[in-house]
């Protein structure tokens, strides 16, 4: 009798099932470089925000909408950051689990200007009201037609631009996933701590090109970079926008053009997605550089687990050129 190979037999034999890796959904290009770190080849995240999409205000399609339904974890700053998510989340019924990651233990957080700001202690995390925040305090002012100013008081939701938020987070992003994932949480770990040792060895890249230009006074787009100025000593002396849905008015800008010269500011920088005319017109006639455009959510840049690294790099590299004595 013919014998069968015993490899034909092993693949005869019905294979184990696999588990699902959940499906995860962030809102911004950062967060989903942070959580594709922490599934590494089990799985990728998606991410809401499109490349070249503001950050601020964002409009959801229907797809988005659907994926959010059948998401079994949404990760995003909080509603401070993407009000429009905010909102979004309040409208989807039967959603997954959700990581507001501002509100998670162990985040450093600072208003604008550089205070720090009061930490939410997990009750107030739990409870936190959305729409406070849907129809606006100190944070958000919706305006008519649902247009969102988002005015630079109160709680700056930047803070992915300290990494040492970043390495709480991909923590964090781990211990959510998993929750909903107890299979892989073995390797959900050991990505997260091989993610956290990456970024503590690019802070202190960062910080070692970056010590060269500290304290010099360069001027910013709109204010997202307290974090970053805050983490390497750098000094930002204004910015050119108050609000991301409006224009600075002419007082805003006679007063910080007076500043150029006053605080001895050395550069200007524009903002990727946003027209570079307003700092241009703003430095005429003065000898401020004209900086290299920022990128503080990365959305000019290829997303994926990658993205964190190179938005950081960016920035820093962006700033020494212009900022070199």
């Amino acid at each position: 009798m013919k014998k069968t190979p015993f490899l034909a037999l092993l693949a005869a034999l019905p294979l184990p099932a696999l588990a699902d890796v959940p499906r995860v959904v962030t809102d911004l290009p950062v967060v989903q470089s942070l959580a594709a770190q922490v599934m590494g080849d089990l799985g990728r995240p998606e991410v809401l925000l499109e490349q070249g999409g503001n950050a601020h205000s964002y409009q959801l399609k229907p797809s988005q909408a659907a994926a959010l339904q059948s998401a079994d974890l949404v990760i995003w700053v909080g509603p401070e950051m993407t009000p429009w998510l905010d909102r979004a989340l309040d409208a989807v019924t039967g959603a997954g689990a959700q990581l507001a990651l501002l509100h998670t233990p162990g985040t450093h957080l600072q208003d604008f200007g550089g205070a720090p700001h009061a930490e939410h202690d997990d009750d107030a995390a739990e409870a936190h009201d959305h729409d406070e925040h849907a129809e606006g305090d100190e944070e958000h002012d919706h305006e008519e037609e649902g247009e969102e100013h988002h005015h630079h008081t109160g709680l700056d939701p930047h803070a992915w631009l300290a990494p040492g938020n970043a390495e709480v987070w991909l923590g964090q992003i781990a211990a959510a996933l998993s929750e909903v994932d107890p299979e892989h949480a073995a390797t959900y770990a050991a990505n997260a701590k091989a993610a956290q040792a990456s970024v503590a060895a690019l802070d202190a890249k960062l910080r070692a090109e970056l010590a060269p230009v500290a304290g010099r006074p360069f001027v910013v787009f709109h204010a997202a970079y307290g974090y970053l100025a805050a983490q390497y000593g750098l000094s930002v002396a204004g910015a050119v926008n108050l609000g991301d849905a409006t224009s600075p008015g002419a007082a805003h800008l006679a007063e910080l053009r007076a500043d150029l010269a006053q605080q001895g500011v050395v550069c200007a920088f524009p903002e990727a997605q946003h027209d570079p005319k307003q700092i241009e017109i703003l430095l005429e006639g003065t000898q401020v550089k004209l900086g290299g455009a920022l990128d503080p959510s990365g959305s000019a840049l290829s997303f994926g687990p990658g993205l964190y690294s190179d938005l950081m790099q960016g920035l820093a590299d962006a700033l020494s050129a212009c900022l070199q004595p």
